[in-house]
This record gives structure tokens, C-alpha cells and sequence, in this order.
């Protein structure tokens, strides 16, 4: 299911330097730039990793649940494979199940040169947005 729901960043993805170049409840693609993203020895951090792939998955689970519904994350988990220290890395959310209560994404993480940098597989629950 495909609508013309545009995500629109939040705060952290916003300081993040999240740019999102492909939306779908199927599939999301954004990239993040390392620099400003690291931790204190110069890799990027695996927290900020994990922070981007839900942000990726709940996009994707938002576009799905379609107007009048959000979705929330209940369960994140992730791999981090190899690290980076400078560049761009790419996300991309593809989704393993879309139900009419929940999802499931699985979220890939990679550097300029196609590495696997992490791997994270989040699910959301569908609910209706509050009022107000």
C-alpha cells in the first residue's frame, strides 16, 4: 500500500542528518552522513545505527497504517557487522510482514563501498492516532 503520506523528520533525524530518497510502506531508503554521528574513538555509533534504522522501519510502518493510524515500535534488534569512520551510509527498510495490527521490517545499513555495516529488524505496532 502506497499513499502520498510524506515523512516528515523528526527532531533527531533532523541533527542526525537524515535525507530520505525513497518512501513506501514496502520500502524506505534514506542515507546519513558519519561526521556528527560518531562516538568518541571516530567510528560512527552504533546507537546512532539503531537510530536511524527505526527511524527507517517506523516510516515505513506509518505509510502503511495510512491516515488515522500511526505506528509505534515494541521491538528492536540489531547486528553491527563492521564500522565506519567517515562518508555516507545508506538505510534501507524492506518489509517481512504487513499486518493489519502490526509490522515487521528488516533494515540494512551499508557504507559508500556496499558493506554491511548493521542489520536491525524492527516491529511496530498499528494503532489509532490519538485525538487531539
Amino acid at each position: 500500500m502506497t499513499n502520498d503520506w510524506t515523512i516528515e523528520l523528526g527532531e533527531l533525524d533532523v541533527k542526525m542528518g537524515v535525507t530520505v530518497l525513497e518512501q513506501s510502506a514496502e520500502r524506505v531508503v534514506a542515507t546519513m552522513p558519519v561526521e556528527g554521528n560518531r562516538q568518541s574513538f571516530g567510528l560512527l555509533h552504533g546507537g546512532a545505527s539503531v537510530a536511524f534504522a527505526e527511524a527507517l522501519g517506523s516510516w515505513a510502518a506509518v505509510i502503511h497504517a495510512g491516515p488515522g493510524r500511526t505506528a509505534v515500535g515494541v521491538d528492536i534488534n540489531a547486528t553491527h557487522h563492521a564500522s565506519a569512520t567517515s562518508g555516507i551510509v545508506t538505510g534501507v527498510a524492506t518489509a517481512i510482514r504487513l499486518g493489519r495490527t502490526m509490522t515487521s521490517h528488516e533494515i540494512v545499513v551499508t557504507d559508500e563501498d556496499g558493506r554491511r555495516l548493521c542489520t536491525a529488524r524492527l516491529t511496530n505496532l498499528i494503532l489509532d492516532k490519538p485525538h487531539g
